[in-house]
């Protein structure tokens, strides 16, 4: 921290948003609620053909911004120009679904003023028709470079404080379309790459939005991203590193198979949760996750029988 008082620390929030006016106005009230009241929120807007301006514009608040931005379906792209027209030490992504408790920032500056260059605290999960839950992310170790590769992703964009320093060296979010919704993980692991100190806090201080979906297409979609994310480092990785890419790329495969599990498609789970043992037989939870499925094909295959696909 500088030699301002951590009450005076500006933070700059980064809200890119598409045609969620109705989210919006909830995640901007979050922002409005916030204990630390030197913030700036700029809300990136992607051309949206529903009333998003109308909402931003009802706050009346000088600290809010409406930028209209084309991303062409990038969402970093969005994130970097947020980012580039930022004015405060930190910066906080908010996506336009997602909430934040009123001790966020407060509670985020206090675990950065230790030295810390990016903190991640909890969320409440809801949504999607599925059961709330807390999650958790980290622990540090967890976040080093090399147990960040190969163990995956531990931290979530909408949890994170980060300082406006670090993004700048690391010149932001990858713009890449093979990224496409994992460009938020290949940030963590050059941050981490980079030497910059990761923390994690327990307290839950903001609620990820959870969606419900059926399309097969997203989860490979992001299974191609996540492995392209992994390639890219792999590549430059030591030997050692190097040497486990069969077990990543088997890890990512059972995150997709969950998914499916959870979306009740039996078949693509199932060829999923082969593809992971094929690559990591020792693993006991693929095994375990693999008797899950099984045990649900009955009720998934009714399922899909009632919705007609």
């Amino acid at each position: 921290m500088n030699s301002r008082s951590s009450s005076e620390t500006l933070v700059s929030i980064v809200i890119p948003t598409f045609n969620q006016a109705g989210f919006l106005k909830e995640a901007i009230d979050s922002v409005i609620n916030q204990t630390h009241e030197a913030w700036e929120a700029i809300v990136i807007n992607n051309f949206s053909t529903d009333a998003t301006v109308e909402v931003v514009n009802r706050f009346n608040d000088a600290r809010i911004s409406l930028l209209d931005f084309a991303n062409d379906g990038v969402i970093a792209r969005s994130r970097n120009k947020g980012i580039d027209v930022a004015k405060g030490e930190y910066v906080a992504f908010l996506d336009s679904d997602d909430l934040w408790e009123p001790t966020k920032l407060t509670r985020s500056l206090h675990a950065l003023s230790s030295g810390a260059d990016l903190v991640c605290h909890a969320e409440r999960w809801f949504g999607g028709g599925e059961r709330e839950r807390v999650v958790r992310y980290g622990p540090e170790c967890r976040a080093e470079y090399e147990s960040l590769l190969i163990n995956g992703n531990c931290i979530s964009t909408s949890a994170t404080v980060i300082r406006r320093s670090v993004l700048a060296d690391l010149g932001g979010f990858q713009e890449r379309e093979d990224f496409i919704t994992t460009e938020d993980y290949d940030l963590w692991l050059r941050t981490a790459r980079s030497g910059y100190k990761i923390v994690f806090t327990e307290e839950v201080l903001g609620s990820f939005r959870r969606h419900s979906t059926s399309a097969s297409s997203s989860t490979i979609r992001h299974l191609h991203a996540e492995l392209a994310v992994v390639e890219e480092h792999f590549r430059s990785s030591t030997p050692g590193v190097r040497s486990r890419h069969k077990e990543r790329v088997g890890l990512a495969h059972y995150t997709a198979a969950r998914s499916f599990t959870r979306s009740s498609k039996f078949l693509s789970g199932l060829k999923m949760f082969l593809k992971s043992l094929r690559r990591s037989p020792w693993r006991w939870r693929y095994w375990a996750g693999l008797v899950v499925h099984i045990s649900r094909s009955p009720a998934m295959i009714l399922k899909r029988l009632k919705n007609g696909n």
